[in-house]
């Protein structure tokens, strides 16, 4: 009977304690998504995360691209991703993309563009002689 005791007993602590793991579970993240060179950026509406660009993200970046309007349009993406502290300078957090559940076009209007032309870059006060 003792020995069921504290077999029950240790099997209960052991269950009990929480042990991180470094193999995190992934978050459901949502927001907008760019590549530009080397350098990747999730944004939401309450978060900027870097990406760590590995394959899943070059995956995504290649399903993002024909959905930009322009070079530089973020395009909505909804990813299961690890969140960390970023070790380095720059964003404060990083995520590593480990699944993309879907891509969608942008909804938003492009910013409007103020185009200069010649005349204007010319003129301006004339001064009195």
């Amino acid at each position: 009977m003792k020995k069921t005791c504290i077999l029950i007993a240790l099997s209960l602590i052991l269950f009990s304690c929480k042990s991180e793991s470094k193999n995190e579970e992934p978050n459901l993240i949502r927001g907008e998504f760019i590549l530009i060179d080397d350098a990747a950026v999730l944004k939401g509406n309450d978060f900027i995360y870097g990406v760590i660009i590995n394959d899943v993200t070059l995956e995504l970046a290649k399903k993002v691209e024909p959905l930009q309007r322009e070079e530089y349009d973020m395009v909505p993406v909804v990813v299961k991703g690890i969140i960390k502290p970023n070790p380095e300078q720059g964003w404060e957090e990083i995520v590593e993309i480990k699944e993309i559940i879907g891509v969608s076009a942008p909804t938003s209007e492009l910013p409007t563009k103020i185009k200069s032309s010649e005349e204007d870059k010319n003129s301006g006060p004339e001064k009195e002689k």
